[in-house]
C-alpha cells in the first residue's frame, strides 16, 4: 500500500502542519543552505552593462616642427613669404638687415608701425641706433632683426602660441652666427628658452647645437616719458657685460 492512500499517515502529516501553523511558523529551516529552484540563467537574464560612455580623445603627441631653410640668404626669403609664422593674417612684412657674423644681433619683438622697408625705422629703431653708435659699432658690424615678421600689437607671446615662431628665431640667430646678442623685450626671452626676469636687464646666453652666445636682454623701449631711465640701465647694463 503506497503512503498517499493510507489515510492515517495523510491526516498525521496535516494535523503537524496545522501545529505549526497555529504556533505561528510557516517556513522550514535547515541548519544547510538549501536550493530549492534550479538556477537561472543569470547571462539570460540579466545581460551585461555594456559601457556606454565615450572614450574621451587621447591627447596627441606635437607636431614636429617643420624644417625651416638651412642658409641666411633662404631664411630671409622664407622669412617674407611663410604663411606659418603669423596663419596667412598678418601683412606688411619687414626684412631683416644686415650680414653674418656681426658683433652684434639686436632682436626686437617685431616691426615698428612705421617699418616699410626698412627695419626699425621708426623711434624704437632711432634710439637703437644712438646706442650702437654710442658703442663704437659701424653699421656693418650689427644685424638688426625681429620676432615677428610684421607689427602686430595685441600679440599672444606665451611659448605655447608661437612654437612655429620660437623655432623659426632660434634657427635665425644660428643663421647670422652673432657675436652678441642684444634682446630689446622679455616677451622674447621664453621663446629662446628662458624665463622672463624681474630686473630691468638682464645677462644671459644663447645655447644651441653647441653654440654658446652671449646674450643681454633689457625691457622694451618704453614711451618717452621713461626712456631717460631706460638708457642709463641699457648703458650700464651694457658696460657690465663687455667689461
Amino acid at each position: 500500500m503506497g503512503i498517499g492512500t493510507n489515510p492515517d499517515y495523510a491526516g498525521a502529516i496535516a494535523a503537524t502542519l496545522d501545529w505549526w501553523r497555529d504556533a505561528g511558523v510557516d517556513m522550514a529551516f535547515e541548519d544547510e543552505p538549501r536550493s530549492w529552484l534550479p538556477p537561472a540563467d543569470a547571462d539570460a537574464r540579466h545581460p551585461p552593462q555594456i559601457e556606454s560612455r565615450r572614450r574621451e580623445p587621447q591627447p596627441q603627441a606635437p607636431a614636429a616642427p617643420p624644417p625651416l631653410p638651412d642658409t641666411l640668404e633662404t631664411f630671409q626669403a622664407w622669412w617674407m613669404t611663410a604663411p606659418e609664422l603669423d596663419g596667412g593674417r598678418c601683412t606688411g612684412r619687414v626684412p631683416p638687415r644686415g650680414a653674418a657674423s656681426p658683433e652684434l644681433m639686436v632682436i626686437a619683438c617685431a616691426p615698428e608701425s612705421e617699418d616699410r622697408e626698412l627695419l626699425l625705422s621708426g623711434p624704437e629703431g632711432r634710439l637703437v641706433d644712438a646706442f650702437i653708435g654710442a658703442c663704437g659699432l659701424a653699421e656693418g658690424q650689427v644685424y638688426r632683426a625681429s620676432t615677428l615678421p610684421c607689427h602686430a600689437p595685441g600679440t599672444d607671446w606665451s611659448p605655447q602660441a608661437n612654437q612655429i615662431v620660437s623655432h623659426a628665431l632660434i634657427q635665425h640667430v644660428s643663421l647670422v652666427r652673432p657675436k652678441r646678442l642684444l634682446v630689446l623685450g622679455f616677451v622674447i626671452l621664453p621663446l629662446l628658452g628662458h624665463d622672463s626676469p624681474q630686473a630691468a636687464a638682464v645677462s644671459l646666453t644663447f645655447n644651441h647645437e653647441g653654440a654658446t652666445v652671449p646674450l643681454l636682454a633689457v625691457r622694451r623701449v618704453p614711451a618717452a616719458s621713461s626712456q631717460a631711465r631706460w638708457k642709463s640701465a641699457l648703458w650700464q647694463a651694457w658696460l657690465d657685460w663687455t667689461a
